[in-house]
């Protein structure tokens, strides 16, 4: 656990990209019966989700939305002095994206740029890194990139989680300012459940082979993914949810002297519309301060915190604003944070 605090430094604007092609999941029927479908469509509550094509990485959905926000805020891209990247889908084992997009943003040489590779808790992690060397006063002006293709990595004959995950990148530019105020972080790790959500094989623990490539029948039901397709045990991750962040969520209002009635709104990971429900019953939080975008663009991991800022919250944070966010998931990590935004520019979500 780790609980800190940062004065005065905040985001600024944030941009979002989606692919064009949208999945209809009540149609998505390449291997599953209509009863099927219905059945874990309903639960889950993801009606839509966006596809990136072969061709296009969460980069690419990173640079349109930066692209987006740097133009619509008039940024010197001189003024620059970090770029974070978070993705688990980056476009090679090496280099690292984050000093592609630097060069293809036409980003300063002395802009500091690297990855974070961390999954559904990220944006929060890059968020507190690029609020520290801020703080620090190595940095003035900080660009975060998220994305994911996670529409790369499941199973479509897996019906555990091929209805569930799609694609999406932001991009949010983070500085100082007196305006921000007061904000605050948890953070939290453990590694002794980092199998729950797990891609086997195609690393350097368990390389590529004509193996591990291969789909397999991996249960009772018939379902079928490769040892180099992402597995999870949505029932023992249900499990930590339920213990995890509930737990979390409290500690760190406590450690704010955060009162809940000044929150306006809270934004969670989108992991699914269950689980989601659950917790906002167990805090007791009221519904209409709980944006969503699980129905439209399923769970696009690190990236559904900030896509679902910009998609429900656009012409709400033009004053004075304060949130409480919340992610969770694979690793397992977990993080809450709270932050006031000031005039956020938002921009509208770009399709690639």
């Amino acid at each position: 656990m780790a609980l800190f605090s940062f004065d005065n430094i905040g985001i600024k604007g944030i941009a979002g990209a989606v692919p064009k092609h949208v999945i209809d999941n009540y149609n998505y029927d390449e291997f599953f019966s209509k009863d099927e479908i219905k059945e874990v469509v309903d639960k889950i509550g993801v009606k839509e989700r966006r596809f990136a094509d072969k061709d296009t990485c969460a980069s690419d959905l990173c640079f349109a939305a930066a692209e987006k926000l740097l133009e619509g805020m008039n940024i010197n891209r001189e003024e620059i002095d970090l770029l974070i990247f978070i993705s688990q889908t980056p476009d090679y084992r090496m280099p690292a994206t984050s000093i592609i997009l630097q060069e293809r943003l036409k980003l300063p040489k002395s802009t500091i740029a690297f990855d974070v590779t961390l999954g559904c808790s990220a944006f929060l992690y890059g968020l507190s890194i690029a609020f520290s060397m801020i703080s620090s006063g190595a940095v003035k002006r900080a660009l975060i990139l998220d994305g994911e293709t996670r529409s790369k990595v499941y199973s479509k004959r897996d019906r555990k989680t091929s209805f569930l995950f799609g694609d999406a990148g932001v991009a949010a530019l983070v500085e100082g300012g007196g305006e921000f105020g007061k904000s605050w972080f948890s953070l939290n790790s453990d590694g002794e459940r980092e199998s729950l959500i797990k891609i086997p094989a195609g690393g350097y623990r368990q390389m590529s082979s004509e193996e591990t490539v291969k789909e397999k029948v991996i249960d009772e039901y018939g379902n079928m993914r490769s040892d180099e397709q992402a597995y999870m045990n949505g029932a023992d991750v249900f499990n930590f949810v339920l213990r995890e962040i509930p737990r979390d969520f409290k500690r760190l209002n406590e450690y704010a002297q955060n009162d809940l009635d000044k929150v306006d709104y809270f934004v969670f990971h989108q992991a699914n519309s269950y689980i989601n429900g659950f917790i906002a019953r167990k805090l007791k939080l009221p519904a209409d301060k709980i944006p969503s975008t699980i129905e439209k663009y399923g769970n696009t991991s690190s990236v559904s915190i900030p896509i679902t800022i910009v998609s429900e919250l656009k012409d709400k944070l033009k004053s004075h604003t304060r949130l409480m966010l919340s992610g969770f998931g694979v690793g397992l990590s977990w993080g809450t944070a709270i932050l006031d935004v000031e005039d956020c520019y938002v921009a509208d979500i770009v399709e690639v």
